[in-house]
């Protein structure tokens, strides 16, 4: 089952459901499989393109938190985190700061990185293989973290 199907059939049932929050929260990703499906490159949506929308997706909502927090505003930074848990359900598992760093350890002995002049071997490389798994801030920190 691909993401627009599970994304439809969840729907149905937060409908059914009466939960307002999950509802609001997925319309709003299928309005940007829509809007993708739409933009007239002619091209099926691929698992690579429905693992970006949701990280963009993801990645608004935790920029709102911060900001919300920031203003003071802690009913709407609860709302945003709220549908950032639902938009996460759709994601792969996110990997831990350990299992990046394992990662990157493996990353970097196999392009024989030395130190922060490799930055720009190693970050493409790290970004590419956990795409999807993990945060990219998080990757580049501990990317420059090793590379000291």
């Amino acid at each position: 089952m691909n993401l627009k199907e599970k994304i439809n059939q969840d729907l149905k049932e937060a409908m059914k459901s009466g939960d307002k929050d999950r509802l609001n929260t997925i319309r709003s990703i299928r309005a940007l499989i829509l809007e993708f499906e739409k933009s007239g490159s002619g091209k099926e949506i691929a698992e690579s393109d429905e693992l970006n929308i949701l990280n963009a997706a993801a990645k608004k909502r935790k920029e709102s938190i911060e900001q919300f927090k920031n203003a003071g505003r802690l009913d709407l930074a609860e709302k945003e985190e709220k549908e950032l848990q639902i938009i996460m359900e759709y994601l792969p598992k996110q990997l831990t700061e350990e299992e990046i760093e394992v990662e990157v350890k493996k990353i970097i002995s196999e392009l024989n990185a030395k130190g922060k002049e490799d930055f720009s071997k190693v970050m493409p490389t790290a970004a590419k293989t956990l795409k999807g798994k993990a945060d990219g801030s998080v990757i580049r920190k501990i990317v420059e973290k090793l590379l000291i």
